[in-house]
This record gives structure tokens, C-alpha cells and sequence, in this order.
């Protein structure tokens, strides 16, 4: 039976007992107190979260203060059935677990806050029954619910969000109507071939030309308008420098990976530089259940306490985002921000987040911040890499802000308010651009997504396989994102409005067309330049040519344009000139277009694995050099 006015693990008395036992020190004691006072964080997380304390000891401290047995949750014998009977995500909030029942009729449970005559009567009411209580650690009853309730994650993890709004899943492809729709064009498309087969050949190019055109000019008229700004949220080192660490919510990391072995030890060091209040900052690495030589990995890497492995249930499909669904299960932070295992964001990104946050309001579900390369100059594709990049965070995103348009996120350094994040189901397992889809859906409901002032320094591809393994997968996804909203263009239309609808259009569902339509058309420009008109004019109408060849011209200078822009506001003046490679560089889009299209027919949900750790560089190395952020 827990005891009246003993010490929960928050009192003066519980500290003095940790000392008592020999656990620490008086001046770790002092330590952590003052931490408290700076931070406002409770005493036995800041020292576990600086390894002053290992879990294992509080919890025996903490039975020792409570009069309560020890339990190991991984040795004592539990009751699937019975557990079953209650909201797993509940109990994992209230930071109790009903392990049995006993044979005088009460329930075993396990807590790892102080069963007090409050707590015990509200847990009782729950169970309805008895209550005998033990003592675990948060992290104890996190383990036991992720093992007990794993079906149950892997399920809602998958399926929530179709369960909840069918129309807004991926996991049905085509639509009934769309599939109908496609059936026709095709059908309808064979027979004018047949029938009229230089009237259908051009009437396809003339499509092609004016969507080419239609989607370069969009980037173009946006980019010059984000051109303007600079990032919308810009928050000074001064501000950050202000505030308190006392005033600093929760904030949880999500790092998905799967078989990052060679490079899963260098998040410890990267993610161990962010600028947050340690027992304040929650780390879950979520790894693939059969990936053991990542588990392995990170585990000679010895991440501190603050570091939790979430082991992502065996289930379908394997990507991303449900992963990430698995991490949202367990997180608890006020604000959540996504990074991937060799990302290095900048020191002081989490403080900006949040105070772009605060500025924001309650309507601000993400702040995006930017991208970098730490390994720009290695060779000509991590060149253009950076370019693209560089255009898209500088120029595109602010103007897409600034004009108030939906943003497309990117697939890491997104930071989200929890709650939000929550009330729009998640991301969507089997969308692989789920961060693409995820800003769409925001816009929908209303909310706004920001950009802040900051950099994460990532690695770029630097083989042409791997890129189009990349690319073709977000090509995919873009695919994806347009069928399943142009399932309901008229309530999108209502939802958003028009010109974010044709935003919508022309940047989401313009981006895979733009690229599919790339070889066709430089291949036509190619005989326009090389075949005598003579022959051609026998094929193709003259002026269909002539408008293949200003599409070429017109299209590609004003990407060639908006590539030489990216370098100045971050000084890589050297880059500039290798923007005239951009035409080349479409070409490697354009195959990964038409790879990304097979998929999306015969393997919609397969989730192309970019591999990482390629690079003879390092992020360090950047810094060393003088990198500009």
C-alpha cells in the first residue's frame, strides 16, 4: 500500500534520499537544482537526462520513497487481455499500466508517479476495482505498451487517417471515376491515333508544350516574388539569445532510419549540438524491427539518456511517414520537429522554431526551415543538387509564403505543433511524399506553414542511381498527392480557394508533367536544330515547332535563371555557372519521371530507399571550411 505525504519524485525530501543512497552526489545535487531553477524541469529528469542517474536507480529510489516493490516490465508476468480493456495512448499518457490481476481480486499496476490518495482513487475508478501498485519508469511502460498494444499501433499507424477520411488516403490509388477517366483518355487517345494520327500527335504536344511552359513560368512568377523577402519568419541571434530556458516547452525529435548503419552514429554528435534544455528535449529513434545492424550501430555510438529507441512494428506499407505515425504515438513534446540520421541542423533551429511559433499563433502548424549541402563541391550532380535546393528554400518557399499559397514541406527539419499535427491524422503511410501531402491538408483546414531562418546541412547525392532512385520516389508521391485531391477538386476549391487550388495545381500536380514532358520535347527541339525543316514540316506543323523550340528556350533560360539566383543569398558565388548545366540536370528528372510513373501503376506504396553515408565528405568539414548557412 503506497503511504500518505510520501515524497513524489518532484519534493526536496526524494532528493535528499538520492543522496542518502549514494546515488549522487550533494554536488550533483546542487547541479540539478539549479538546473530546476533555470529550466523549471522536475530534479530526477534532469538527472537522468545527464546520466547522473541511471533509470534503473530511480526507480528503486522512487520504491523506496513510495514503500512500493520494484517491477521490471520485462520480467513480470502480464495480462494481454486485461491491458486490452483500456486506452493504451491514456495510460501512456498518465504514465500508468494494469499488468493483472491478482488472486484477491485487485489489479497489479504499474506507475511511475507517486500513487497518491488523488491518483490512486482516479486509477481505481478506471479499473474499476483494487489497485496494488509497483513501481516502473516512464520509459518502462512505454516498452510494456509498444509490445502489449504493437498490432494495435502498427494498425492506426497504417490506417487511421483512411479510416477517418478514405477520400485523403493514398492507399487507394486511382479513385473508381479516375480510373474510368484514365481508361477513356487512353481509349480515346488509340482510336484518334489510328484515325487521325498527325492531328493526335500534335494536339499531344501542343498539351505537353503549354503544361511545360505553364508550370516553368509558375516557379519563375513565384521565385521572383519570394525574391523580394526574405524568410518570412526571420528571427535574430538577439532574440534567441532572450529567452529562458524556464519558458521552453517539451520538444520531441523524430529520427526515422532504416539501414543507416554506416551513418546512424553520427546523429549522437550532430543532434547532441542542438541549443535545448537536455531533460527538456526528447530524442526517439525509430527503427525498422528487423533492422539490427542499425540498432547495433547506435548502440556502440552510446547515445545519452535523452535518446530513446522506438522500434517500429513489422507491417505494410514500410515507409517513412508511418513510421513517423509510430513516433507521434509515443511523443510528448509540445512541438515535434522530423530529422533524418545524417541531417546537422543549426545549433539554435529549435529556439527559432519556437519562437516563429509564437509569432504565429495557434493557425501555424509547421515551420520549415531550410536546407544545405555540406558536400556542395564534390562533384557536378551534388553541384546542381545544391542549386536546386537552394532556389527552392531561398526563393520558391518564400514566395509561396508570401503570397499566402500552399507549401509543399520538405522531408525533414519540419517542425509541427503536436496537437495540430494530431487533429490532422499524421502523415499518410502510403503517400511517399507525405510531407508534400501533409501541407496541402494543412491549408484545407486552415492552418498556415512557415519558414524560418535556419539551416540543416544534409549530404547531396552524389551518384546519378541513387539520385533517380530519390527522385523518382518523390515524383511518385507528387502523383499521389494530385490524384488524391483531385478526387474532390470542387471541396479542395471550397476549402482553399481558387488561386491556392491553381497553386495546387501547377506546382503539385504541374512538377510531374513539367518533367514528363521534358524528353518529348527536347527530342523535338533536337530534330527542329538538326533535321532540315523540309523533312519535319512532313511530320510536324511548322508552328507546333516553332512553339517546341520557344518552350525550350523560354523554359529552360528561366530555370537556368532562377539556379543562378540560389548562390546569392548564400555566397556560394562559385556555383553560379554550373546553372547552365539545368537542361542536363531535366533530363535526369525526366527519366525519374517516367520511373516514378511505372511505380505509381505497378508499386504505388514501395518506398525507393535513398541511400546515405556516400560521401568522402563531412559536415564538419564544411563548418571547417566556412560554409555559408
Amino acid at each position: 500500500m503506497a503511504q500518505v505525504g510520501v515524497p513524489s519524485v518532484q519534493s526536496t525530501q526524494f532528493a535528499e534520499l538520492l543522496v542518502q543512497s549514494g546515488l549522487i552526489t550533494q554536488q550533483d545535487l546542487e547541479f540539478a537544482r539549479a538546473a530546476k531553477a533555470r529550466t523549471g524541469s522536475h530534479i530526477d529528469e534532469i538527472l537522468v537526462s545527464q546520466g547522473m542517474v541511471s533509470p534503473s536507480a530511480l526507480r528503486s529510489v522512487m520504491a523506496r520513497a513510495w514503500g512500493l516493490p520494484v517491477l521490471d516490465l520485462h520480467t513480470t508476468a502480464h495480462d494481454g487481455a486485461l491491458m486490452h480493456r483500456w486506452s493504451g495512448q491514456m495510460m501512456l499518457a498518465e504514465n500508468w499500466m494494469p499488468l493483472r490481476r491478482e488472486p484477491d481480486g485487485s489489479v497489479l499496476v504499474a506507475t511511475a508517479r507517486v500513487p497518491d490518495a488523488a491518483r490512486r482513487a482516479h486509477i481505481e475508478r478506471v479499473i474499476g476495482g483494487p489497485a496494488r501498485f509497483g513501481v516502473a519508469t516512464s520509459w518502462d511502460i512505454r516498452n510494456l505498451a509498444l509490445h502489449v498494444f504493437r498490432a494495435e499501433i502498427a494498425d492506426e499507424a497504417a490506417n487511421e487517417l483512411f479510416r477517418q477520411n478514405p477520400e485523403l488516403s493514398a492507399r487507394v490509388v486511382f479513385s473508381r471515376g479516375q480510373k474510368i477517366g484514365f481508361v477513356g483518355i487512353i481509349v480515346l487517345g488509340l482510336v484518334a491515333l489510328v484515325i487521325w494520327p498527325a492531328a493526335a500527335v500534335i494536339t499531344v504536344f501542343t498539351v505537353i508544350s503549354v503544361a511545360f511552359l505553364a508550370g516553368t513560368l509558375f516557379k519563375f512568377l513565384v521565385a521572383m516574388r519570394g525574391a523580394k523577402f526574405d524568410v518570412v519568419e526571420q528571427v535574430s541571434d538577439e532574440q534567441v539569445e532572450a529567452l529562458r530556458d524556464s519558458e521552453l516547452p517539451v520538444y520531441t525529435v523524430l529520427v526515422p532510419v532504416f539501414r543507416e548503419a554506416n551513418i546512424v552514429g553520427q546523429l549522437v554528435g550532430n543532434l547532441g549540438k542542438i541549443d535545448w534544455p537536455v531533460e527538456k528535449l526528447e530524442v526517439l529513434i525509430l527503427m525498422e524491427e528487423e533492422d539490427t545492424l542499425t540498432r547495433d550501430a547506435l548502440a556502440k555510438a552510446a547515445p545519452p539518456p535523452n535518446f530513446h529507441v522506438v522500434t517500429v512494428p513489422k507491417g505494410s506499407p514500410q515507409t517513412k511517414p508511418r513510421a513517423c505515425n509510430v513516433g507521434l504515438f509515443f511523443a510528448t513534446g509540445e512541438f515535434l520537429v522530423i530529422y533524418d540520421a545524417e541531417d546537422t541542423p543549426d545549433p539554435d533551429q529549435l529556439k527559432k522554431a519556437y519562437l516563429a511559433f509564437r509569432r504565429g499563433g495557434d493557425k501555424t502548424v509547421c515551420i520549415q526551415a531550410s536546407l544545405n549541402y555540406f558536400n556542395a563541391g564534390e562533384n557536378v550532380l551534388t553541384r546542381m543538387f545544391t542549386l536546386e535546393y537552394s532556389y527552392w528554400f531561398d526563393y520558391m518557399l518564400a514566395g509561396l509564403d508570401a503570397a499566402d499559397l500552399p507549401i509543399p514541406l520538405g522531408g525533414t527539419s519540419n517542425h509541427f505543433r503536436t496537437s495540430a499535427l494530431n487533429e490532422l491524422g499524421g502523415w499518410d503511410p502510403y503517400n511517399v511524399t507525405e510531407d508534400a501531402d501533409l501541407g496541402i491538408r494543412a491549408s484545407a483546414l486552415g492552418y498556415r506553414v512557415g519558414v524560418v531562418n535556419s539551416t540543416t546541412m544534409e549530404e547531396a547525392n552524389t551518384s546519378i542511381p541513387n539520385f533517380i532512385r530519390q527522385r523518382s520516389r518523390w515524383i511518385k508521391g507528387y502523383m499521389q498527392t494530385t490524384l488524391v485531391h483531385a478526387r474532390r477538386p470542387r471541396q479542395l476549391i471550397h476549402e482553399i480557394g481558387l488561386r491556392r487550388f491553381t497553386s495546387f495545381a501547377l506546382l503539385i500536380g504541374g512538377t510531374p508533367v513539367t518533367f514528363l514532358g521534358v524528353l518529348p520535347l527536347y527530342a523535338v527541339t533536337l530534330f527542329t536544330i538538326f533535321i532540315p525543316a523540309q523533312v519535319l514540316s512532313q511530320f510536324f506543323p511548322v508552328w507546333l515547332l516553332w512553339i517546341c523550340l520557344i518552350n525550350f528556350v523560354i523554359g529552360n533560360s528561366v530555370m537556368v535563371y532562377v539556379s543562378m539566383m540560389g548562390p546569392y543569398k548564400r555566397g556560394t558565388f562559385q556555383l553560379i555557372l554550373w546553372a547552365l548545366l539545368n537542361p542536363a540536370y531535366w533530363v535526369l528528372h525526366s527519366i525519374a519521371s517516367y520511373k516514378g510513373l511505372w511505380q505509381l501503376i505497378f508499386k504505388p506504396h514501395y518506398w525507393e530507399k535513398t541511400e546515405h553515408g556516400l560521401t568522402s565528405h563531412s559536415s564538419d568539414e564544411a563548418m571547417d571550411a566556412g560554409a555559408i548557412r
